[in-house]
Order: C-alpha cells, then sequence, then structure tokens
C-alpha cells in the first residue's frame, strides 16, 4: 500500500515507455491497478508463434532505388507512414484493468508480428518486447551497422539527397542503424499493460537527411568530423597526451636553455681551440708580443744568496796592485769606518814600500790606499783609504760556531771580475794547509788550519769574505787546490775544482788588531827546531837548531816541559798530527800565552806535556 504517499519506481522495475516526444508517456495505469500493485505493473507476455507461418520463408529482395522526387523504400501507390509494406495504424487504446492491458498488448504484438499485406513473409522470430540481442532489433536478417560518426547517420549502403524530411516521419534514435530498404524494420518494445498501444512510427525515407546532432560541450575528439575550412575554428581536440602543467614547462624552457648555452659553448670552444692552433702554428696576426712577467718587489729573503749579498756587497772592495815591475788584483773588505781594509799578504805584496794600491767600491768609487801591516806567517794584510767617508764595515762572525755542512756565500773579483758572488757549503774544518814558498827559505810560507769550502773561489777572489747566513764574515779567501799542482794562492793557472780554503776569522781578527796597532803581528811559539824532512807520522824534534843554535830554545817553553832534541810530537790538545807543518798549523791557531797539552813519544814510549805558549815577531 500506498498510504497516500508518492509512487516511486523500485529498484527492480524498468522505466516505463517514452513518446515520440522523449517524454513518459502520460496514459498510466487504471486506479484499480495502482491501489492492487502500489504503482507496479506486469508486462504483457510476448504473443504466441503462429502455427502456421510454416517455419521457413523466402526474404524479400531489395527494392530498386527509387527515382528523383519520390521516397526511397516505399512501394508505388503506398501511404506515407508505412514502411515495409505494413500500413501505418493508430495505437489501440488500452482495455480497463490487467487483464484488458495483457489482451492488448498480445493484439499489439500479433499486429506487429503478422504477415503483411503484400504477402512478404513473417521473421522467423517474434519481435522481443524486452529489445534482449540477439532477438531485438536490428534482427539476425539485418547487416552489421558500420564504423560511423555517433550522431544519426543513413542507412548503411543508402545514397542520400539533400532532401529534407517528409512530414509526419521521425527520426531514428542517434546511434540506431536504419533498416535496409525492402526489410521490415524492427519491432517497437510494447507498452506497458495499462498504456495505450503506440502508433507505429512512419516509415523513415533512406534518401532523408538526418537531424544535426547537439553541440557537445566537452569538445571530443571527432575522426571523422570534417575539416575545419580556412581561416575558420575548429573545436578544442584532445589527442590523449597530458597537458603539461607551468613547472613542467618551465623546466622544459630551462632545459632547453642549459642544453642552447652547452652548444655554444662547446661550438665556441672548438672554434677558439681551432684559431688558436692557426695563430699558433703561423704565427698569429700582425706583430708579435712575447708574454712577460711584471715587475716585483727587489726584496729577498734575509738569509737567501741574494739577501746575504745584497747586505755585503757595499763594503767589500777590489784592489789594484802594482810595484817592482807586478801588477795583480784582489779583493778585501772594510773592518771599520776609519778606512781599514783587511786582505791577503800576497794580494799587496808586489807593491813593497813603495808601490801603488788603488781601492774601487762596489759603487764604482775609487780611493788610493796605503799599506798598514802585513804579514807573511798568517797571509794576511790591512790597508787604509783616505778621504772617503760613510764606510760600511762588514760583520764578523764566530769561525768557532761554524759546522761542515753549514751555507756559506764567497764574494770578490775572480780574473778583475769585481763584486762576483758564488755559494756553498763548509766542506771540512781545521783543514792545515801551507801556502807561499817562492822565496826557498821558508820566510814567506803561510800555514794556515783553514776552512774549506766548495764554493767557487778563482784567482782574484783573495782576501774577499767567506761569509754566514746572517752575512757575517767568518773567513778570508786565500787559497784554492788547482788540479796541476799542489796548494799555492792567485798564481795557479786553473780555476776552481772546488777545493777553496779561508783563513778562519778569528785568526783574521787577532792579527788585523795587531796590525792596526803595532803594525806587525806575533805567533805563538813552542821554542823548538823541527825537521822538516821526517816522513815518518808525527813532528820530530831536530838534532840541531837554526844556524847552529841548540834545538830546543833555552828557558823557552818546550825546554820547561822537559822536551828534548830527537822527540816525536803526535797530539796537540788530543788532535793527531803527522807532519811538521800541521804542527806549526795547529800552534799558530793559538793565541801566545795559550796552554797547549801535547803528546811526546820517547824511545818507544809516550807521554803528555803541558806547556804555555810563548811570542815571536811576525814578518
Amino acid at each position: 500500500m500506498n498510504e497516500g504517499k508518492p509512487t516511486k519506481a523500485k529498484w527492480w522495475s524498468r522505466p516505463r515507455p517514452q513518446g515520440l516526444s522523449g517524454e513518459p508517456e502520460s496514459a498510466g495505469p487504471a486506479p484499480g491497478d495502482l491501489a492492487d500493485t502500489d504503482g507496479d505493473f506486469e508486462l504483457a507476455r510476448p504473443a504466441a508463434r503462429q502455427a502456421d507461418d510454416g517455419g521457413d520463408y523466402e526474404l524479400r529482395r531489395p527494392e530498386p532505388v527509387p527515382a528523383d522526387g519520390e521516397p526511397a523504400g516505399v512501394p508505388a501507390g503506398m501511404p506515407v507512414g508505412a514502411e515495409d509494406g505494413v500500413p501505418a495504424t493508430s495505437a489501440v487504446p488500452a482495455q480497463g484493468g490487467p487483464a484488458g492491458s495483457a489482451v492488448a498488448a498480445g493484439k499489439a504484438v500479433e499486429a506487429a508480428s503478422a504477415v503483411p499485406a503484400d504477402g512478404a513473409p513473417a521473421p522467423l522470430h517474434d519481435p522481443d518486447p524486452y529489445s534482449t540481442p540477439p532477438y531485438g532489433e536490428p534482427g539476425p536478417w539485418a547487416p552489421a551497422p558500420p564504423v560511423q560518426h555517433p550522431a544519426a547517420t543513413p542507412a548503411h549502403g543508402v545514397t542520400t539527397a539533400d532532401r529534407p524530411t517528409l512530414p509526419g516521419t521521425s527520426v531514428p534514435p542517434q546511434g540506431t542503424p536504419a533498416a535496409p530498404p525492402g526489410v521490415p524494420g524492427p519491432a517497437a518494445p510494447l507498452p506497458p499493460p495499462s498504456a495505450p498501444t503506440p502508433v507505429p512510427a512512419a516509415a523513415v525515407h533512406a534518401d532523408a537527411r538526418p537531424a544535426a546532432p547537439a553541440p557537445d560541450p566537452w569538445q571530443r575528439y571527432d575522426p571523422w568530423a570534417a575539416p575545419v575550412p580556412p581561416g575558420g575554428h575548429g573545436p578544442l581536440q584532445q589527442n590523449g597526451a597530458g597537458v603539461p602543467s607551468t613547472e613542467q614547462r618551465r623546466r622544459r624552457g630551462r632545459k632547453a636553455l642549459i642544453g642552447a648555452a652547452v652548444l655554444l659553448a662547446l661550438v665556441s670552444g672548438g672554434v677558439g681551440g681551432v684559431a688558436g692552433t692557426y695563430l699558433e702554428r703561423n704565427g698569429g696576426v700582425g706583430t708579435v708580443e712575447l708574454p712577460q712577467a711584471g715587475k716585483e718587489s727587489a726584496a729577498r729573503g734575509a738569509d737567501s744568496v741574494a739577501g746575504i749579498a745584497g747586505r755585503a756587497l757595499p763594503s767589500v772592495v777590489t784592489l789594484h796592485v802594482s810595484g817592482s815591475g807586478e801588477q795583480g788584483t784582489g779583493t778585501g773588505f772594510v773592518l771599520d769606518t776609519r778606512g781599514h781594509i783587511l786582505t791577503n799578504n800576497h794580494v799587496v805584496q808586489s807593491a813593497g814600500s813603495t808601490g801603488e794600491i788603488t781601492v774601487t767600491f762596489n759603487g764604482g768609487e775609487t780611493a788610493e790606499a796605503e799599506l798598514v801591516g802585513r804579514d807573511s806567517g798568517y797571509d794576511l794584510a790591512v790597508v787604509k783609504v783616505k778621504g772617503v767617508r760613510g764606510l760600511t764595515p762588514l760583520p764578523l762572525g764566530n769561525s768557532d760556531n761554524v759546522q761542515v755542512g753549514d751555507p756559506v756565500v764567497a764574494i770578490g773579483a775572480p780574473f778583475d771580475l769585481a763584486g762576483t758572488v758564488t755559494s756553498g757549503i763548509i766542506s771540512a774544518k781545521q783543514r792545515p794547509i801551507t801556502a807561499g814558498g817562492e822565496k826557498g827559505d821558508g820566510s814567506d810560507v803561510s800555514y794556515v788550519d783553514a776552512l774549506q769550502t766548495d764554493a767557487p773561489i778563482n784567482p782574484g777572489n783573495s782576501g774577499g769574505p767567506l761569509l754566514d747566513a746572517e752575512a757575517r764574515v767568518i773567513g778570508i779567501n786565500s787559497a784554492i787546490r788547482s788540479a796541476d799542482s799542489g796548494s799555492e794562492l792567485d798564481s795557479g793557472r786553473s780555476g776552481s775544482i772546488g777545493l777553496g780554503f779561508a783563513i778562519p776569522i778569528n785568526q783574521g781578527k787577532r792579527v788585523a788588531e795587531e796590525l792596526i796597532n803595532t803594525g806587525k803581528a806575533t805567533h805563538p811559539v813552542i821554542g823548538i827546531t823541527l825537521d822538516m824532512d821526517y816522513t815518518g807520522d808525527g813532528a820530530r824534534v831536530a838534532a840541531e837548531g837554526s844556524e847552529g843554535g841548540p834545538p830546543v830554545t833555552v828557558g823557552g817553553p818546550g825546554a820547561k816541559a822537559g822536551i828534548k832534541a830527537g822527540d816525536v810530537i803526535t797530539e796537540v790538545d788530543g788532535q793527531r798530527v803527522h807532519s811538521g807543518e800541521e804542527l806549526i798549523v795547529k800552534t799558530r791557531a793559538h793565541r801566545p800565552g795559550d796552554r797547549l797539552e801535547l803528546t811526546v813519544e820517547r824511545a818507544g814510549k809516550e807521554r803528555t806535556v803541558s806547556l804555555v805558549l810563548g811570542s815571536s815577531g811576525g814578518s
């Protein structure tokens, strides 16, 4: 019961049939039926198959194409509105009540399935009121519908003309294929029992143009759509690809920009490389200009060779000596602001007492100099320049602090090349050497307990300073070892072989002070005469003294220590001596008044004696 509520369709109920206008039929069930079914109704069952149809029949052949102005698919003399030889009938009104509705529905079915008046055979199957395939429209005899636009199109295989739709005809729903000519169209579904029997729709001429489909608001892609005329605007269509977002478009733009930049860089690099190769091989274009470093500061590290030389060169001088028919060149350095210059004795020896000595400073200034004093035993001399002010003394170091391997710098005028700077290391210490001896009497022999260096020293470096890393004088360059002779001074004709010798500055300082103060230098002595022809190991005391005197000076340091003729001295202060020259060198390395410890061998026995060095005047 509806209890006065509005009628609602159940979820299992079918929709009501629609009329030609697309709206539901206004006719409804009888009031009694509404009360019994609560808004529902029962569809009429299909009519029973005629018993006299025989089951088989022959399909009718298609009608010939009508001439222009004649409806297609309608035989001559048939009224408009009949289709396939079936005249149009009006709908049969529904009988009252359900039974009447069922009888009316059955009669409608029988009328729809009846054999046409022209004797055409009936379909094999009764029309299906529920439109269930395969028994619904278009039926088993209809050809397969072609792939076509979803909108209403003419029947397959029928040529249409641009003619208006005949009055009283209806257009089949969109998507329903039209029946071919000469073939009965599908039966319309039966209306509900309560509705009146609908009047069959009038036949549609095959050449009638279908109504234009409603515009699609979604603008779907239509592969069969007519091309857009020139200058026209077609509907927007989609090809299935996603529409990129704003960020995606920006990324694509950035990628394209980066790719273009990389490509431009590669092309530019290639062009530049080709151009550079061409210019390099062909010398470029225009004037050739070579690359060069810019101007830099002249300052150098204080402990570098350049730094040491820069500080020492203003105090180093070159000496030119002439006299007694001889000339020579040597080097010296400034000791004080009063103009005293220290050099080697063999540099100024040729000047004598009447010779000429000229001093040239590093800046090119020259001045006359006079001899202050000299000593051949130490091979040292002091000269003094006059009328020169603003001299810069060269600081003195301590040769006792020097170690083998320390870096040194030598400055001099080898072969009269003033201001030459060389560098090396201390290769040995306390190397006993003798130089001179051209007179043959030994009065010009020098005994030096020298510093050995590999800094290149050549003739003309004599008297020049040997500097440490602090630009302090630690030695006076005096001798070299030549390849063709023994130890000699600047008279050697060969150059440096890496064996140079310098007088330790401690010894040079003492001698220079004595020469400046007294004009002469004192020598420390033991008071004995040595046998210089002895070939054994050590220094042997001669059997006779010089000029027939005793070999051991009476009252001298040796006599007081108990030394006698024939004794062999083997060590001085614990250092081994192998000859008489070495004993003299070790002795002159000290000052007069210094105490020495000597190891003396007599009759195969050794003993140690201590003595205080005496003093003698130099030459």
